[in-house]
């Protein structure tokens, strides 16, 4: 049998004496194991590596190859065996003051302060409605005395206490001794909140997830599936033949951003040394790990039940935790 494959790591990695190992490579040769194949590997590019498959020149292809429906009406996948999503890489670079200045007109700072300024309307209103009677000189009787109250509430909510208004009525007291200590927590979780947000960005960056790509400069792999997954947002991206060749492009600056698959993209930027770079927390979009066969090929089954048997097993756990620090 001719087995497709290409660079993957650490899924499908090529050895200084040709050999091949990894995830992908283990699985296929105890599936070829069970069944008595006898297969070599043969190195193949994305493309050749499922139009190969379907043409009849290769009778199967292994590595990281992502089930899509595009390459399903060409060939038939095996069961899949190994779940994960899109990863997104960007340089370690502080977030410029435009970026800052922006997150205070972003639409949820602007929900926040919507709320801000409801809280501090309905305490006003309670201050003026315990006070308006008996103190109302310094909370009046009409609308400006609602003022008064929100203008009170404000004050208070932000420890300054000009002193020009207090209640005096025991009901504004208590109203006013219960705004106090609930404005602490208020002042104390929005700090927090906005100062977390502005000191991660500046370490980070401005690239923090998928909803910053559109309109930065993007790499991908060229025909793999995490271009397909930019182009169904209607992100434009630059292809490049390698992982390695968008990784060094990104660090150099002629991109702000690669995509590609999760795991293929945190195993490479740690092992290569890129210490300017960062891949992003958490994974986004599905992807599902297939070995590509021909349409109707009479070997699935057998494939797909020693597949299964070995991704069950203690042997690939260990090894998915080995190289990917996770058990999936």
């Amino acid at each position: 049998m001719r087995i497709a494959t290409r660079e993957a790591p650490p899924f499908a990695m090529k050895g200084d004496d040709g050999r091949w190992e990894g995830l992908a490579i283990e699985l296929w040769r105890a599936v070829a194991d069970t069944n008595g194949y006898e297969y070599t590997f043969e190195e193949a590019d994305l493309n050749d590596m499922i139009a190969g498959v379907a043409k009849g020149e290769y009778d199967a292809s292994v590595g990281a190859l992502t089930i899509t429906q595009a390459r399903e009406q060409d060939v038939d996948f095996s069961h899949p065996f190994y779940a994960t999503g899109f990863g997104i890489a960007a340089r370690k670079e502080p977030a410029s003051y435009f970026t800052l200045i922006g997150k205070f007109f972003s639409w949820d700072f602007m929900k926040t302060l919507a709320v801000l300024i409801a809280m501090l309307t309905v305490v006003g209103v309670l201050f003026w409605l315990a006070e308006r009677k008996r103190n109302s000189e310094e909370f009046a009787t009409d609308a400006k005395g609602i003022g008064s109250g929100f203008w009170f509430a404000a004050v208070t909510m932000t420890t300054v206490g000009y002193g020009d208004k207090a209640p005096r009525t025991p009901a504004g007291k208590i109203v006013a001794l219960i705004w106090m200590f609930t404005a602490l927590l208020i002042i104390s979780t929005i700090t927090g909140m906005i100062a977390s947000s502005l000191t991660a960005d500046r370490l980070e960056g401005a690239v923090t997830g998928p909803g910053d790509l559109d309109g930065v400069s993007v790499g991908v792999v060229a025909d793999s599936a995490g271009e397909e997954w930019l182009a169904r947002d209607g992100i434009a991206s630059t292809g490049f033949s390698e992982v390695s060749g968008g990784l060094q492009a990104l660090a150099s600056g002629e991109i702000d951003a690669f995509v590609h698959d999760d795991p293929l993209l945190r195993y490479s930027v740690g092992r290569e040394g890129l210490a300017d770079l960062r891949v992003l927390p958490g994974s986004f979009g599905r992807q599902d790990y297939g070995i590509a066969l021909p349409e109707d090929s009479p070997l699935r089954e057998d494939v797909n039940i020693a597949l299964l048997s070995h991704i069950e097993s203690d042997r690939w756990l260990a090894h998915i935790t080995q190289q990917l620090g996770q058990t999936d």
